[in-house]
């Protein structure tokens, strides 16, 4: 169900991984997505894997695929930018269909970026050749079910950039 207040809830993002079969999430924990976070450690049927380093969540995530698992990867930009040669020689040189659920930091719908990482994002996601869906409220959420759709089809990463770093979650 949508949110009527314009946010972002945690729970959008759990229906949809699990209606696409997630078995894991890989992701190095922050304090913005804690809302997620215990929803994530609650739920039976995902596996949460944290990992120390943004770049191992794609070997991570190569290795779960391969061994028949259904990997998803929560980043924030500045680790997947950080992780470029990680993303290139894992994901997307192993033909692994993963799709990344990536904090926008900086990013504002009104175009006035606080941040450089926003600035750079949707270049380097461009340099790469990967293509990115925007999602920044509950309304927007069929972009992730899109990016699945892609990932699966392609057997390449796909991004999905939530606006403005997970600010609009909302507990219900």
């Amino acid at each position: 169900m949508a949110n009527q207040e314009g946010g972002f809830s945690p729970q959008t993002i759990m229906d949809h991984l699990k209606a696409n079969n997630v078995t894991h999430v890989i992701w190095l924990p922050d304090s913005e997505t804690n809302f997620l976070y215990v929803l994530l450690k609650e739920e039976p049927s995902l596996e949460l894997v944290t990992v120390s380093r943004e770049g191992q969540a794609f070997s991570t995530a190569s290795g779960l695929s391969v061994g028949g698992a259904k990997p998803v990867i929560l980043i924030q930009n500045t680790g997947l930018m950080e992780s470029g040669d990680s993303m290139r020689g894992w994901v997307m040189g192993m033909n692994i269909p993963v799709v990344m659920m990536v904090g926008y930091r900086g990013w504002t719908r009104h175009g006035v970026d606080t941040d450089t990482a926003a600035t750079y994002t949707e270049h380097f996601l461009h340099a790469f050749g990967i293509k990115y869906y925007l999602v920044e409220s509950d309304a927007d959420a069929d972009r992730i079910q899109v990016a699945f759709e892609r990932a699966d089809r392609t057997k390449q990463p796909v991004a999905v950039l939530i606006g403005d770093e997970y600010h609009g979650f909302v507990q219900r």
